[in-house]
């Protein structure tokens, strides 16, 4: 059984962030695809083809495992998991529109906070993890994550009045559009949460990959069903929009594209996948590792996405054309971010403590 160790825990959150930021990053490099065809490549790998193959190697006596869970169980964490393929679709649409910083900050945000609430009303524990050792830290370390996200919110409208103003002038104005961006993060955000829900519904699936003698890797095992889920979601309504756009002729198209081009965006789709993956196979990894604490794994994880994702917004300049007091407001917002998942992280620290004494 896997040593507890928030600290740790923690640090795994930290890959899974720096990998969930930088998922869709190589969809610059795609060229000559609609959006549809690249989401739909990746989508292939990210929820069916990594969890898949990972989950068969690290996991053993996979299908042993499925045969003694409870098919309740089973059935609940797929149909969660397709709820939340809507959600994975709204982000896609949403980074188009306000970008990749406040994207992630204000749809993860959402779903960090909804992600850890949920399951403790579901199991009646949210009082009493309140009063545990840490437990009052970690909630308010939850408490001024969203102050981050509604600095976020601000700095977001300020950067649209700012590129609007740049437009004006007669200046290059990029695309952004805060209302439809942000009603689609809002929408990303509560379906992301019910990703987490999934997640923590599969968990008796997990204790029993355990028991197999999955150790670190036991996540796998609910991992593939809540990712299954999305995809069945993401494969019906792409597949649909494909044809009605005549759009999935472009992913065989060699002909007209050339083999190095179609390869290229091949290999960039893919390693969107593989990096949205990344994240959640890191994420099991460090999940197990919190110990009794592990109500906090979500939150902690998704504000790891967030800080990372405002680095990657800065240095994809997304930035560089807005004012200065809209730098500052972006700048504070990153603060407050970085300090409420310090705070949790020391919550988490503070109950482990207890918990050894």
């Amino acid at each position: 059984m896997p040593q507890s160790n928030p600290i740790v825990g923690t640090l795994y959150h930290a890959i899974g962030g720096i990998s969930a930021s930088t998922c869709y990053v190589p969809f610059q490099k795609v060229k000559q695809w609609s959006w549809n065809s690249y989401w739909l490549v990746q989508a292939t790998f990210a929820w069916l083809i990594f969890p898949l193959v990972i989950g068969y190697i690290t996991v053993p006596n996979i299908w042993t495992v499925f045969a003694e869970s409870p098919g309740t169980v089973i059935i609940n964490a797929l149909l969660l998991g397709a709820i939340y393929g809507f959600g994975g679709m709204s982000f896609g649409y949403a980074i188009k529109h306000i970008g990749y910083s406040l994207t992630y900050t204000i749809s993860i945000g959402i779903s960090a906070i909804l992600g850890t609430i949920v399951p403790l009303i579901m199991h009646g524990e949210l009082i009493q993890k309140f009063n545990e050792p840490g437990g009052g830290v970690i909630f308010f370390g939850m408490f001024l994550s969203l102050i981050g996200i509604s600095l976020c919110g601000v700095s977001g409208y300020r950067k649209e009045k700012d590129l609007k103003a740049l437009g004006d002038q007669g200046g290059e104005r990029p695309s952004f559009n805060m209302k439809k961006g942000f009603t689609l993060t809002i929408i990303a955000g509560v379906l992301s949460a019910v990703f987490g829900i999934s997640l923590e519904v599969g968990a008796p699936i997990a204790e029993i990959a355990e028991k197999h003698g999955a150790g670190d890797f036991q996540g796998n095992a609910n991992l593939m069903l809540s990712t299954i889920g999305a995809f069945i979601t993401n494969l019906f309504w792409f597949v649909t929009i494909g044809i009605k756009q005549k759009t999935l002729k472009e992913i065989v198209d060699v002909k007209g594209m050339g083999i190095k081009l179609i390869t290229l965006n091949f290999v960039m789709s893919i390693l969107s996948g593989a990096l949205w993956y990344g994240q959640f196979f890191f994420y099991n990894i460090a999940h197990v590792r919190m110990g009794a604490f592990k109500f906090a794994s979500w939150v902690i994880h998704m504000s790891m996405l967030i800080f990372f994702s405002y680095l990657i917004g800065i240095l994809m300049k997304e930035w560089s054309q807005v004012s200065k007091r809209t730098y500052r407001t972006l700048l504070l917002a990153l603060a407050v971010l970085i300090i409420s998942f310090v705070t949790m992280t020391y919550g988490s620290s503070l109950g482990a403590e207890a918990i050894g004494h």
